[in-house]
């Protein structure tokens, strides 16, 4: 009983503070979900939906401390049930075998993959001797080699000759699970073409989204043809959401110099946008008295600020970041329309639980969980300095501005740092300063000359506004590759344990939002992650889910079998490691001794032969006896049993492998182990 009124003392003091909570408890519940090992059965959803409506009828009943408990208990228990749903709802046939042959299908989507080709999403697939039911809704295929003269758009029907595999798991047990993303996403095959695709049929009209998409693409076009290079590669990434134009060499410089986040139209874009528009129209309508005496005009310029978010929401795609941005600017502006204030931690709190429940995936989403970081840090701590009445404000004005910059790159770098060290396993040192001398220029220059190109696109002269953008535009990647090529600008760090992400999103939002005394509790939470992300250990030996790529932890770092093919999975392992070596230069590293197409190793006590190719392949598994463990990549024989093999047998149903010594002996975990039996994975 005591625990009790101590549990409704507490929350009795939150009164007022509890709904920046509703987020927290809603991805509780999604994280819950998603984690499972198995997909729930009818019956436990059943429990669940009752247990959550007897929780919020048992709140109408209890006092007012306990009521906020039963009421998060809720909102834990339909955050999974959001989960659920959404999973279940955007379910589509999914490829389950490797197809190569004729593909048709329509544009969809254009971008570039990690190696920098084309690539295309289809709809309306048809593959060679497949039935419409067990075609993938979308495919999602690179195109390599020699193209011709075609240049794709949206909405055009296709036909090429292509390499389809259902979308695969992760790449070593606990990684990045591709698999989900695609679920989501409604992918149900990729793959890669080396021959030229073919136009079949020329766009058709189509319905509204195609044709956004299509004059999204026409766009791009047009600003890449008055601003020809990089500098117009990065202009249309930030007006339309179109980064085919930005070579890798570019990006990796960005991302280096920590200003990758200037390209994805998020809250910083957003933001200067409607800021502008609201504030070109308050000052434009404060010209004429007659105005400004009769019409609110601050109502009205945040109506049409709204609209020109709207507008840019459309224009860019309509992807997550930008969704969320739109959200959070449209919670903004609808507090001045409501004269309440217009940025605070209940805003927040409504952006993200709006985004939450129309798309509960994006909580495991680097730009989800970036983004909302930031935020919530930045309002804080501004929040703070206004309660504490430490602004700046006898500061001359350009200095005031810069100190901003330079604090706002502060508080949003150290709130992002950890979970973008997690994602990307690189730590960038010197983004202030590079954040510094650049951001301030997106703000002033490039935004309003978007602004302005988008006002004289009608008359023919957006080149104008688009030349306003191309200074600052070249200034921002001088900075960028100047900024990465300093010694020491990156560090690496190995990929953190399960917990370390959930520790931190449950102590930051802690710190920020309890009242009293008890906040200090979030920060051990967020150092014992730290801590705990301090000795993540690495697996001794890592499989891939084909067996033709194995990776051995040396002294040197992690040894690859192959010095080419299967990048992905050794780019990610070396990632993951912490080690920025390429992978030509980890299979050249020291750990086993090879023969051919054989390699033999020690673990520990055990010896393990791996071997690629049939021929190999046979020989192997024919000694198999003389070793601990065998790994090929073929079918292995039935017979065999008195061997322990991984084959491909073995990998298709369990996927990647990790390897260690243990006390035991090697002790083997599959990417199935940890990623369960889900709906993305059968």
């Amino acid at each position: 009983m005591r625990l009790l009124q101590t549990i409704s003392t507490e929350f009795a003091a939150q009164h007022g503070y509890l709904f920046p909570w509703v987020p927290v408890a809603l991805g509780v519940g999604i994280g819950g979900y998603f984690s499972l090992p198995a997909e729930p059965a009818r019956e436990v959803w059943i429990v669940i939906v009752c247990v959550t409506c007897l929780a919020l009828i048992l709140a109408r009943f209890v006092s007012a401390g306990l009521a906020p408990v039963l009421l998060l208990s809720a909102l834990v228990l339909a955050g999974a049930q959001l989960a659920g749903l959404r999973a279940h709802h955007v379910a589509e046939t999914k490829l389950s075998y490797r197809h190569y042959g004729p593909v048709e299908g329509r544009i969809v989507g254009i971008d570039r993959s990690g190696s920098d080709a084309v690539r295309l999403t289809l709809d309306r697939a048809r593959l060679r001797d497949m039935s419409p039911l067990r075609t993938p809704a979308r495919v999602r295929i690179s195109l390599h080699g020699t193209q011709g003269f075609f240049v794709p758009e949206p909405g055009q029907v296709i036909i090429l000759t292509a390499h389809l595999s259902p979308p695969g798991g992760p790449v070593e047990p606990g990684g990045f699970d591709f698999q989900r993303m695609a679920w989501f996403q409604r992918l149900g095959a990729v793959g890669y073409t080396r021959t030229p695709a073919l136009l079949l049929r020329d766009a058709a009209p189509g319905g509204f989204t195609l044709r956004l998409y299509r004059f999204r693409m026409a766009l791009s076009q047009a600003v890449q043809e008055a601003l020809p290079g990089r500098a117009g590669g990065f202009a249309s990434a930030i007006t339309t959401g179109d980064r085919s134009g930005m070579d890798r060499d570019t990006l990796e410089a960005l991302r280096a110099a920590n200003l990758a986040h200037l390209l994805a139209i998020s809250g910083l874009h957003m933001g200067l946008l409607t800021g502008f528009v609201f504030a070109a129209l308050r000052l434009g309508m404060a010209v004429s008295p007659g105005i400004a005496l009769r019409l609110p005009m601050k109502k009205i310029a945040a109506i049409c600020a709204l609209g020109a978010g709207a507008g840019y929401l459309a224009l860019s795609g309509g992807n997550v970041a930008t969704e969320r941005a739109f959200i959070m600017v449209a919670v903004m502006f609808g507090a001045v329309l409501s004269d309440r204030r217009a940025i605070t931690l209940r805003a927040v709190a409504v952006a993200a639980t709006i985004v939450l429940i129309l798309r509960p995936e994006t909580l495991y989403g680097p730009g989800f969980q970036m983004s909302f970081a930031a935020t919530t840090a930045l309002v804080a701590t501004f929040g703070w300095l206004r309660d504490a009445e430490l602004t700046p404000l006898s500061l001359p004005k350009p200095l005031k501005v810069l100190a901003g910059v330079a604090l706002s790159s502060a508080v949003a770098g150290a709130a992002t740092a950890p979970i973008a060290a997690a994602h990307f396993n690189q730590v960038p040192h010197f983004g202030l300063i590079a954040n510094v001398v650049s951001v301030p220029l997106m703000g002033a220059v490039i935004i309003p000359g978007a602004v302005l190109a988008a006002i004289l696109s009608p008359f023919g002269l957006h080149w104008i506004g688009l030349k306003l953008m191309e200074a600052p535009i070249n200034w921002i990647l001088a900075v960028a590759e100047t900024v990465a090529a300093w010694p020491n600008a990156l560090s690496f760090v190995i990929a953190p344990q399960t917990a370390v992400l959930p520790m931190i999103a449950l102590g930051g939002p802690w710190v920020v939002i309890w009242q009293g005394r008890l906040r200090i509790v979030g920060a051990p939470v967020v150092l014992g992650a730290l801590a705990l992300w301090s000795t993540a250990p690495r697996p001794d030996l890592l499989v891939s889910d084909t067996g033709g790529l194995i990776g051995l932890a040396t002294e040197e770092g992690r040894l690859l079998s192959k010095s080419r093919g299967e990048s992905f999975a050794a780019m990610n392992w070396l990632e993951n490691d912490g080690d920025p070596a390429p992978q030509e230069v980890a299979a050249g590293r020291a750990g086993w001794s090879e023969a051919g197409r054989s390699r033999r190793l020690r673990l520990g006590d055990a010896s393990i032969l791996h071997a690629t190719g049939k021929g190999a392949g046979t020989e192997a598994l024919r000694r198999c006896r003389n070793f601990q463990l065998v790994i090929v990549n073929i079918r292995a024989d039935e017979t065999r049993t008195d061997c322990n093999v991984i084959d491909t047998d073995f990998l298709r149903v369990h996927g990647a492998v990790a390897i260690d010594v243990g006390d035991k002996g090697l002790e083997v975990t599959t990417a199935r182990d940890l990623s369960g039996r889900r709906l993305w994975s059968q």
